[in-house]
Parts: structure tokens; sequence; C-alpha cells
């Protein structure tokens, strides 16, 4: 039920694709409203027939007379409540897209849902509203239901119905408010952190220790008040209040410390540039035989190789693993354009690229090699996938994303 900055947390060659590379395992997809795709991921149907059983059982105490038609009135229910909090995620999504953030899809899952945008906000206001737009439309959609109960009959199905819709939808809005990482409450927190110190990382820093400390609170309080207030609870009943805590403050925990590590690496994708990670070149034609096209390779001290025509524009790139699958004693006889690949409209990355602009263009046309031109257009080095990869491995890991053996001088 929250909003989740996941652009940092995708790997680089992660191509855009919802329906097919970022469909969650055995997920539905739903539909695209906006063009962003909704998917149901199977934990979903899990608690959507505990719901159903769950409010079949309080349904039966209010209204005995249903019989065994109360489960599909309590199947009614899990959806309609599942689509309150489809439309708590639209909220985030309608106004990241105004914001003109990417959204790369919607999940509803075990515990809500989870809009995943793929690039941080722009600055602290529009974080704390685009934190604030989902707990807001339940709160809206709350009263919507509080006021419709008006004109119905409260011991009747839509009076029910309406009434655990209402509460639903309160609970949604309060808990989502709660001030810790990952939950609203918490990007509002960091938000309004990020604003007083000016420091984006401060806010996500406090936020996400607030989360820490509430996932400890949801652990121990829960089931504490649960006992409180119902003391004749039977020990399956406790035992249930304390394994719903244990799992909410699971979730919040370790959401909080992924929001945690990936604000961090975003503070290192600066570091991700082209002009870093281009390895120095040598150019040969394509007729050029491979083993002297190597030889020229190793004489440089280089580590790519592009292919130009006869006027020395580049016209392709060497591709690395092709060279490593042809055995040594072949390579003088096969020419350089046989283990090459065309330079494509997407093969070519500005030196000038860093970070997540970085990663949106090579996301953008998946390659193992790119050609890097300096502003003039001309060539200065090639850009190896694998290169990316593990920068960006590093970088996740806190470390020095820049290792000294890729950097061309």
């Amino acid at each position: 039920m929250s909003e989740e900055h996941g652009g940092a947390g995708r790997t680089p060659h992660q191509p855009d694709a919802p329906d097919t590379t970022d469909r969650p395992a055995g997920a539905l997809r739903m539909g695209r409203p906006f063009g962003v795709p909704v998917y149901v991921t199977p934990s979903w149907f899990l608690v959507a027939a505990l719901i159903t059983w769950l409010f079949g059982g309080q349904i039966d105490v209010v209204l005995p007379g249903l019989g065994g038609a109360r489960y599909l009135v309590s199947l009614f229910f899990a959806l309609a409540f599942y689509g309150s909090v489809l439309v708590h995620e639209l909220a985030h999504t309608v106004l990241a897209l105004r914001f003109e953030l990417p959204v790369l899809r919607i999940q509803l899952q075990f515990f809500g849902g989870v809009s995943e945008i793929t690039k941080e906000a722009q600055s602290a206001g529009r974080e704390f509203w685009l934190a604030f737009a989902g707990p807001l439309l339940s709160l809206v959609l709350g009263g919507v239901f509080l006021l419709a109960m008006q004109f119905v009959t409260p011991a009747t199905v839509p009076g029910v119905l309406l009434t655990s819709l209402m509460l639903s939808n309160f609970v949604v809005a309060a808990f989502n408010l709660l001030p810790g990482l990952p939950l609203d409450g918490g990007r509002m927190l960091r938000a309004v952190v990020w604003k007083a110190t000016g420091r984006p990382m401060a806010g996500t820093v406090a936020a996400a220790w607030a989360g820490r400390v509430l996932a400890v609170a949801v652990l121990i309080l829960l089931p504490a008040y649960s006992a409180a207030a119902a003391p004749g609870l039977g020990t399956f009943s406790m035992l249930t209040d304390a394994v719903l805590g244990a799992v909410l403050a699971a979730i919040i925990w370790n959401g909080a410390g992924g929001s945690l590590r990936n604000a961090r690496l975003r503070e290192r994708l600066p570091e991700l540039s082209a002009t870093a990670l281009t390895r120095r070149a040598v150019s040969v034609t394509g007729d050029t035989p491979l083993a002297e096209a190597l030889r020229r390779l190793e004489e440089a001290e280089a580590l790519g190789i592009i292919v130009t025509d006869s006027a020395g524009t580049p016209v392709a790139l060497v591709r690395e693993r092709a060279v490593r699958a042809i055995p040594d004693h072949r390579r003088p006889w096969m020419q350089v354009a046989e283990v090459s690949a065309p330079l494509g409209p997407g093969s070519r990355i500005a030196s000038a690229l860093a970070g997540e602009d970085l990663l949106d263009a090579l996301r953008a046309a998946p390659a193992a090699e790119y050609l890097v031109e300096d502003p003039q257009g001309n060539p200065l080095g090639v850009l190896a996938a694998v290169d990316v990869e593990r920068a960006f491995a590093r970088a996740m890991a806190g470390e020095d994303p820049i290792p000294e053996s890729v950097a061309t001088s």
C-alpha cells in the first residue's frame, strides 16, 4: 500500500517490457490503466481466500439467515476491498505520471499493493504529495462509503458491506500514515526531513530508522493489544495475532532496510558514468584477420575493438563473447567482421551520460557492447555491459563502483 522508488534497484539491462521481463513470477496481468500494467501476484489469492473465510464467519453473526450465501457476500467484500487498494495505488500512479516519473507497474499482493515508481521525486514537496495521495484517496473512499451507509439499513447485506468497506479504507489510510518506511507515512516523514535539511539521504535515514522502530512496535504491541482488548481469546486466536504481528513487522523492517539501501545506491549512481566505464579501444577494418586485431589490442593494452569502414567511420563493434568462442588456431583465418555486431541507433552512447540516465539508455537498447562518443561524435572507446553490471553491483554493496582496471586513463 505504498509507492516504491525502484529505479535504483533494477539491474542495468532489465528492459522495460511489462508483459515479459517485468512480469512478477506467477503474476496475472489484470489491465493497463493509464498505461501502467496491474498485476495480481499468487499471494493475493491466498489472502482473498482468507478474507472470504474470516469475513464469512463474521457475517454469520450479524446476518445468520444467509447460510452458505454469506461466503459469496464475503468474496464480494474481498474483491471490493482490493479494488479500494487498487484505487489507492492508482492515486500514487496518476500523481507520479503528472510529475513525469515513470511507473513500472502496480502489484496487488499479500499485504495490499505497491506502485513501482522508477525515478526519484524531483523535490521534497513532490515526494510528500506523491506519498500522501494514496492515504488521502483511501480517506475519501472511506468517506464515500460512510455517506452511502446513511441510505441503507444497517442489518442488511448492503449495510454490512458498506460498513466494512468504510472501516477497511479508514484502517488502510491510518496504517499507511504511520511514520516509517516503507509506508506512505514514512515517505512523508522523509520529505519533511529532506525539506528541513536539504538532504534527501538524511530524510531516508530518519524514515528508515523510524520504520525499524515501528516494526518492533508492531511485533510487540499488536498481540499485546489483542490480548488486552479481548482477554477471553483462545490460544489459536492469540497465536494468529502473534503471527500476523511478526509478518507485518518483518515486512516493515525489510522494506525500511531496502529503502535505505536503494537511497545509498542512488547516492553512488552519479559515479556510474560512461566516461569512467569506457574501455580503451583500437580501430580496425572489417577485413582485418582476427588474430592481427587481437595482437593490436594487446599491444595497445586496450580492451575493445571498433570496426571501421575504409574512411575510418565506426560501423560495428567486435563482440567479446564471440571472440572467446573462436579457438586460437582459427583466429588467423577469420576476419574481424565475422565476430562483430553492426552499430544500431541505440549502440552509440554519449560520454556525458551518467547515473540513471546512463542506465535508462542501456535499458532502451540492450546490447553487450556500446560505442562511446564525445560531444562532437568522435569515438572514445567501448562500453561493455558487463562492466556496467559489475559497477552497479559494487555500488549496491556500498563499494567504489568504478574499479581502476576499467578506466581508460
